[in-house]
């Protein structure tokens, strides 16, 4: 079976490491292993006696117990690990969806999270959020209409990927709520979770009051270790989750112990990885606001409330072309909006690496020069 073509990964393979100033990276700055396992409690020694067997296919207990702590979920039982996020919503999906499924997914959004339940069930409706000056909403009337009909999967992401838009806890209930109405099952990517900017609130996860919803979350955002590629699902139906851990058997089995014994230092080490790339993300974001009032009549900046990345308005005939050409005459890489769902007249800026203020130095000289 065909499958879309994943616009953002094509065009991350063409740019991303051949150009020297990237602009648009969702995750946050990485550390090496070693200054990992130490914040986590751990050293190289202990680690290089780490074996290469196969291991436990949900996870290891201790890695399961620190997620679920994470999600505030029921017990490690509701945890499964994935080998990277993207197994967990290939798997979760396939083990939901049948064909002629219908499926609302909220966008924009990274393409896996639309293009997936399209290619398993070819009925997928967009519930985009709306634009407003100075930040992001979501269209209750929208959303409602669409519950009209029947539903299988509602897809929301928060934080959000990529406009950075956080819904209050009261407006999360809601979207529980209308879930529990209509007997949908609600799929919450929460990799960003962590990354709550200005003092804001972390979200209850939808996992601990609705039963029939699937979090997803990760190592590669908050964390800033997308190299890890390591994941999870948290899962409160206990025989929907047994359905989703055959699907992982046809996919990866189980996680390397290496990459058991680096997820279990990185969770150990929480709240100092969250804390780090929170305070780097709000530095990054005073440059960028000052940057967006000194070319305010070429781009509309609404600030992300949290996670690591704005979906910025371009004055510019297409979004595209101009992401394509400032990649090969600057080498500086920001993402189109239109692979992402949307429309062409938006970019993605990402907040979360030691590189921005050069990027967008450099970024700041061609603007200028053209």
């Amino acid at each position: 079976m065909k499958i879309e073509p994943f616009a953002t990964e094509h065009f991350y393979e063409r740019y991303e490491f051949s150009s020297p100033h990237l602009l648009s990276t969702s995750d946050c700055e990485s550390v090496p292993i070693e200054e990992l396992l130490s914040l986590g409690g751990s050293s190289l020694q202990e680690y290089g006696r780490t074996t290469l067997g196969y291991t436990a296919a949900s996870g290891p207990p201790k890695v399961r117990e620190a997620v679920a702590a994470l999600h505030g979920a029921e017990s490690a039982d509701d945890v499964l690990v994935l080998n990277s996020p993207i197994e967990g919503i290939f798997i979760a999906m396939s083990a939901l969806l049948s064909s002629q499924d219908r499926v609302i997914v909220l966008g924009p959004c990274y393409d896996a999270l639309v293009n997936l339940p399209r290619h398993l069930s070819g009925q997928v409706e967009m519930w985009m959020l709306q634009r407003e000056d100075g930040r992001w909403s979501l269209d209750w009337e929208r959303l409602d209409a669409l519950l009209e009909q029947p539903t299988k999967l509602l897809v929301v992401n928060f934080p959000h990927n990529p406009t950075g838009f956080l819904p209050s806890q009261g407006e999360l209930d809601q979207i529980v709520e209308k879930c529990e109405a209509k007997g949908v099952w609600l799929f919450a990517d929460e990799m960003y979770r962590g990354l709550e900017l200005g003092g804001r609130s972390r979200l209850a996860s939808p996992s601990t009051r609705y039963e029939k919803s699937i979090v997803l979350s990760g190592l590669s955002k908050s964390f800033g270790l997308p190299g890890l590629r390591y994941g999870w699902l948290v899962l409160p139906d206990r025989a929907f989750a047994k359905e989703v851990l055959n699907w992982k058997f046809y996919t990866s089995i189980c996680p390397p112990g290496s990459s058991n014994a680096l997820a279990a230092a990185a969770l150990a080490a929480t709240d100092t990885l969250f804390e780090r790339n929170r305070q780097r993300i709000e530095r990054h974001l005073a440059l960028a606001t000052a940057f967006f009032e000194r070319f305010g009549e070429r781009f509309t900046f609404r600030p992300p409330e949290a996670g690591s990345v704005a979906l910025v308005g371009l004055d510019a005939p297409s979004a595209t072309a101009f992401c394509h050409e400032v990649a090969q005459k600057a080498g500086v890489v920001l993402l189109p909006s239109a692979f992402l769902g949307y429309d062409d007249g938006h970019v993605r800026f990402g907040f979360g690496r030691d590189s921005f203020e050069s990027a967008l130095s450099h970024f700041e000289r061609y603007l200028e020069s053209v």
